[in-house]
């Protein structure tokens, strides 16, 4: 079974095509594919084949794409064939092998890869041998072509399956290159003799659990979206309550029921126009998969988010698929957060699965530009309990010399004092008009002592990286309740710091058990507690997550890389 969902068939002692009956959904391909029984090779040496091959290669270039190039897929293009006895790796005794058609079924199942089929040509290679030769051809000229250019399509496939169309530097996500090396030459050779060419591909993909996960809800969204009718709703009533009637309660609980959020059990008649209890319930679940606030009700963002055409959820998942593909496998257990979900996700083991993964809420930075939290990777190595906040200098610039100008009692209220030095241990000079334009050219730093009411609260996490960004904890728990967390100036707030900071210091000396790390955060002292050894960190943006129980999460697009994105691909928005 492919990943697409098609069945390749098994034949044992041949690699050729044999008659067989049609399926579903491929009869076109094969009629293509029919043609090429009946072109016997001619009566030409082998090295009359290879120096077909060697023209063919020689066009090969225009049929890979920049991205396939950086990657090495010229390299491997040719070095495959320089090693290939008879040239021909598509192909036997002027018939195609069952790799060939299976590569070409692929090929057009691309988009259950998430993938354009128009980038890779199946259809167009196939028709390579449907016809008489071009005017000055022969039928060796038309296999060599229909070899290279299958080969070259290939290529091209499994680069994008396995690196992405696209790298991460370009979208502006700053990811580490340590990848282990992919051999383009030694897969393309393997596709040519798999007796599963649907798994030799998928071997290609990343081996990440949740990936393939996702790959299994666009199948499904694609499946629904053919079968069902997602019809536009009409708009609810203002302050639309469970018992009042709503024109488009039919057409949402056929909706809610489709997409799997309807309570089972539901016994109401299809026609009802009453906005009841269970199909409250359906909007409540279809929320929580949204990320918007749990009423159960039908408000602006509920009645906006049921309103997006499946088209762009399966462009969301797409999207996430390919941002996927960037990533290197765990070599340890990593902390992962989602900034469009404000989600961070704590994993104890290097497996993918939510019984081993902590999970939280988080805050992240607001959607302009300047306090965008970004893309990245780094490693975790310490943990400071009861840190001062040394505020930006862009913070105070902007917002605390002109309050603290205008009332000197500002410095005390907030806890803050003016360092004279880059150390915790500096000590402290008062607010003088001297040390305030000190202040605001840099010479001296803002810091807000440690305390509860610290803007990073008692626990700070640090990963060390260009962007001065970091975990930590935060005063204002108020904020976790709303659904759409975007509220700082870049770094990221954890719900949990405790449990949090439990699991990074399991191993570190000094025995930091729960019970200690609260009393340290509740102490009189900073402390700062290295871990045993560093924990890699991701900050990635998804707008699109499967999860183990099978429902798919979706996310708003808040800081605009899903659009940014599609227009790297070449992709038009959907309408």
């Amino acid at each position: 079974m492919t990943p697409g969902g098609q069945s390749i068939g098994r034949r044992k002692d041949c690699e050729c095509i044999g008659p067989r009956r049609p399926r579903r959904g491929v009869a076109a391909m094969l009629l293509l594919l029919s043609a090429f029984v009946n072109l016997d090779l001619d009566a030409a040496s082998a090295g009359d084949v290879r120096s077909q091959i060697a023209s063919a290669l020689a066009s090969a270039s225009a049929s890979l794409d920049q991205s396939t190039m950086a990657h090495g897929g010229l390299q491997a293009l040719q070095g495959v064939y320089s090693g290939s006895g008879d040239g021909l790796l598509w192909s036997r005794e002027g018939r195609a092998t069952r790799q060939a058609e299976a590569l070409l079924l692929e090929l057009q199942n691309a988009p259950a890869y998430g993938l354009e089929a128009k980038d890779y040509q199946g259809n167009e290679i196939g028709q390579l041998l449907n016809g008489p030769p071009s005017s000055g051809g022969s039928v060796d000229e038309r296999w060599a072509q229909f070899d290279v250019r299958l080969s070259a399509a290939a290529l091209h496939f499994i680069s994008d399956l396995h690196y992405g169309r696209v790298t991460p530097e370009a979208a502006g996500f700053k990811l580490r290159e340590d990848r282990q090396p992919f051999d383009l030459a030694a897969a393309l050779q393997g596709l040519t003799s798999a007796p599963d060419l649907g798994q030799a591909v998928a071997s290609a993909e990343p081996a990440f659990y949740h990936y393939g996960l996702l790959k299994e809800a666009l199948a499904r969204l694609r499946r629904l979206v053919q079968q069902a009718d997602f019809v536009q709703l009409p708009p609810p009533p203002t302050n639309l309550k469970i018992g009042d009637t709503y024109a488009g309660a039919p057409a949402l609980r056929r909706m809610l029921s489709t997409i799997g959020d309807l309570p089972s059990g539901d016994t109401t008649a299809p026609t009802d126009p009453t906005f009841d209890a269970n199909l409250s319930a359906g909007v409540r679940n279809y929320q929580v998969r949204h990320g918007l606030a749990i009423d159960g009700l039908l408000g602006k963002a509920t009645f906006a988010a049921l309103k997006t055409p499946p088209a762009q959820r399966i462009r969301q998942i797409t999207l996430t698929l390919e941002r996927w593909r960037w990533l290197s496998p765990f070599k340890t257990p990593p902390i992962i957060v989602n900034i469009s979900q404000f989600r961070l996700f704590a994993f104890r083991t290097t497996a993918d699965r939510v019984a081993d993964i902590l999970q939280m809420d988080v805050i992240v930075g607001r959607a302009y530009p300047q306090t965008q939290t970004p893309v990245f990777e780094g490693d975790m190595r310490y943990v400071i309990l009861r840190p001062y906040w040394d505020v930006p200098y862009s913070i105070t610039q902007h917002e605390m010399l002109p309050k603290i100008r205008a009332n000197p009692a500002y410095l005390t209220a907030q806890h803050l004092e003016i360092a004279s030095g880059p150390d915790d241990s500096s000590p402290a000079v008062p607010p003088t008009p001297e040390n305030l334009a000190a202040l605001e050219a840099g010479k001296l730093r803002l810091r807000q002592l440690p305390g509860e009411d610290n803007a990073l609260g008692l626990a700070k996490f640090i990963f060390p990286n260009n962007y001065n960004v970091y975990l930590h904890s935060t005063p204002a728990h108020n904020l976790f309740k709303e659904p759409v967390r975007a509220f700082s100036h870049g770094c990221i707030r954890v719900s949990d710091p405790v449990a949090l900071a439990t699991l990074v210091l399991k191993d570190a000396p000094g025995n930091w058990t729960r019970e200690k790390i609260e009393a340290a955060m509740n102490g009189k002292t900073t402390v700062r507690i290295d871990l045993a050894r560093p924990i890699n960190v991701l900050i990635l943006y998804a707008t699109a997550l499967a999860t183990e129980a099978g429902p798919v999460m979706f996310f708003d697009d808040i800081y605009g890389y899903d659009r940014k994105l599609e227009r790297q691909l070449g992709l038009p928005p959907v309408t």
